[in-house]
């Protein structure tokens, strides 16, 4: 039996024909953007929970490279170190975040996926209780990596932090 199927123009998913002539849509493969925060909205949800931040200019602009910025961060970065703080008990604050300046990368600062946090003993002693996956290539920054997949790398007087969920 000779059976045309018809699929709306530009339908992603693929269909798969079974025995008895039945038809199976597997879903689309879909690969969304990070949701995203704007510079205040960012500010707020890490002010409420009760984490600083610093910048050497005192400034916010994220094309400005002596700045800490916000703008265009992922919002699982903010639930993640939102996470973190909670978690641990230490406080907390992000000395780099989007502004450029950072190395560049799919999971890079620019793109909101990480932060810089400042090293504290609390901080340092939390961090180290996760596994410790070896030196980072290139810098050889020693890193570990949470039980929900960030990575957290010490760059000298920061963590390096990559948040990849809002978990911690």
């Amino acid at each position: 039996m000779n059976r045309h199927l018809a699929r709306p123009a530009g339908l992603a998913a693929s269909a798969v024909l079974l025995a008895g002539g039945l038809l199976a849509a597997t879903a689309p493969t879909v690969t969304a953007a990070p949701a995203k925060y704007t510079q205040a909205a960012a500010a707020q949800q890490l002010r409420q929970a009760g984490i600083r931040w610093t910048s050497s200019g005192g400034c916010s602009d994220r094309n400005n490279s002596g700045c800490t910025s916000f703008e265009q961060i992922n919002r699982t970065t903010v639930a993640g170190v939102i996470a973190f703080k909670r978690a641990s008990g230490c406080a907390v604050t992000i000395t780099g975040g989007t502004e450029r300046g950072h190395a560049p990368g799919t999971y890079s600062h620019w793109n909101g996926y990480k932060v810089d946090i400042h090293v504290t003993s609390c901080v340092d002693r939390y961090v180290t209780k996760f596994r410790d996956i070896g030196p980072r290539p290139g810098d050889h920054a020693k890193q570990y990596r949470s039980p929900a997949g960030n990575v957290y790398a010490r760059e000298g007087t920061h963590w390096d932090v990559t948040y990849l969920n809002g978990n911690l």
